[in-house]
């Protein structure tokens, strides 16, 4: 499989849109494993060239309401929010799922698939639901109030995943919204601080942080939830494929977290099939 593209830029090549999932992939093992040791290591990668950046956009403006709507690569709608951190939307906690429902571990969060159930945040696409949140942005910019649910905890994989990477060196995402211990927190001080971690990355880079066709909820329980996100890929030989990554999110003083995983192998895949998936 080639990771070519044959028709120049208007195309969308496998290797490039996978990057939703591969991205993500250097994001949880690259930089959480990267900032665990010693960045001054002569085989650490080269410092992030912050010319080449798009400035940073002005979290938790306080804007509220949207601008004219856009189109990811795939011709899907995604709404663009005043608030470059996003616009959460009006909840409905009757809409959530619980334990005795036959659909708890594969139902979807209701509203995604509503206009403004994707928004456009820092350059991603990211997903607010009506039923299980996010249901504010506090004042650094970042999506809080996560339902203590499978859907709940596949809204905040897909929301604190892209964001880190669309903003890597956003240092209170990090650290509230990642679990993270002490050492790794001051590598990442240190990492950032060396401007290997830019703040904001640039729109050649975001554009490609699509919507994920589904996610899959592989494991729960009331302190842990392993997450699975499929970004999609083009047709090849007539056959759709998917890169699919694992996310492990943990539950944390009322909300999701991220948990970094030291595990290089078994955490992506490609998948030609979304059966036993949840679309958004």
């Amino acid at each position: 499989m080639s990771d070519k593209s044959e028709t120049g830029e208007r195309s969308v090549s496998f290797g490039v849109i996978a990057s939703a999932a591969v991205i993500a992939l250097i994001v949880i093992v690259g930089i959480f494993m990267y900032v665990g040791r010693d960045t001054s290591s002569s085989s650490s990668p080269p410092a992030a060239r912050h010319t080449d950046s798009a400035p940073s956009p002005a979290a938790g403006s306080g804007a509220t309401g949207f601008t004219a709507p856009d189109v990811d690569l795939f011709g899907r709608r995604v709404d663009i929010p005043n608030n470059p951190a996003g616009q959460p939307l009006p909840q409905s906690s009757s809409q959530q799922h619980g334990p005795s429902d036959s659909d708890w571990l594969t139902a979807a969060p209701t509203g995604t698939t509503e206009p403004e159930g994707w928004q456009r945040v820092f350059g991603a696409s990211v997903p607010f639901s009506t039923s299980d949140g996010p249901t504010r942005i506090d004042n650094s910019g970042l999506a809080v109030g996560y339902s203590h649910t499978p859907q709940g905890a596949a809204l905040a994989a897909a929301q604190i995943t892209y964001r880190l990477n669309a903003r890597p060196g956003d240092r209170d995402l990090y650290v509230r919204q990642v679990r993270v211990s002490a050492q790794q927190i001051a590598a990442y001080d240190k990492a950032r601080g060396a401007g290997k971690l830019p703040e904001q990355q640039p729109d050649r880079i975001t554009r490609y942080l699509v919507a994920p066709d589904a996610f899959q909820i592989e494991n729960y329980a009331d302190d842990m939830a392993i997450v699975r996100l499929a970004a999609r890929g083009p047709v090849t030989d007539g056959k759709q494929v998917w890169a699919a990554i694992r996310l492990i999110m943990v539950w944390d003083n009322g909300d999701w977290r991220l948990k970094p995983t030291e595990a290089r192998s078994a955490q992506s895949e490609y998948v030609d099939t979304l059966q036993g998936w949840t679309k958004w």
